[in-house]
């Protein structure tokens, strides 16, 4: 999570969406870099509300606009299935090692997900908080042109990036069954996603 408190932007950092290379690029020109633990660095609406909102408030003002990136269901699923193949996976409860990416993702369609498909869900790390805490400006991952070009306006800067923490790669796709069964059991992840404009500019 990064905070420009000039620019009066808080940029959260959803997992799989690319954010550790915008992180590394900007983290110098932020007032505040959050990069570790996981829990903070990655910290949902929720837990930005109840633990970071509170203290921006005070020093650096109300209402600072909300930045979030949301990445593609289905490619967002399979980034983190690629992520849990890699070799220091093998052998772990979490690793997908042997699991086929069908059945990586009906496991996820689960109402108790097992280990190594219990990834967490773009929706619920995005939902507003009770108070109307909420992102206010979210961008999709595919669209990068589009995110660049609003940070870069904000931020008065040329923003230069280098890809971190890639998962292997591996060409995917999911059975037209499982896709259907992805789309009922977890319509909110696709409805976030196609609610946010294909390209935006700043």
């Amino acid at each position: 999570m990064l905070v420009f408190s000039k620019a009066r932007l808080v940029f959260l950092s959803v997992p799989k969406t690319g954010t550790t290379a915008y992180e590394s690029a900007l983290a110098p020109l932020a007032d505040i870099h959050v990069s570790n633990p996981p829990e903070l660095k990655h910290a949902p609406v929720y837990r930005y509300n109840r633990f970071f909102r509170p203290m921006l408030d005070k020093f650096v003002g109300e209402n600072l606009e909300v930045l979030a990136v949301v990445r593609e269901p289905v490619s967002w699923l399979g980034s983190w299935y690629r992520f849990r193949q890699r070799p220091f996976m093998q052998g772990k409860p979490n690793s997908t090692e042997g699991i086929s990416f069908d059945a990586f993702v009906e496991a996820y369609t689960q109402g108790k997900r097992p280990g190594f498909a219990n990834v967490g869900s773009q929706a619920k790390f995005l939902e507003p908080a009770g108070n109307g805490t909420a992102a206010t400006t979210l961008f999709r991952y595919e669209d990068q042109d589009g995110l660049r070009a609003f940070l870069e306006a904000r931020l008065e800067t040329r923003i230069e990036t280098a890809r971190e923490n890639v998962s292997p790669g591996m060409q995917l796709s999911l059975s037209p069954e499982v896709e259907r069964k992805l789309r009922r059991k977890c319509a909110a992840e696709f409805d976030l996603w196609e609610a946010i404009p294909a390209r935006q500019t700043p």
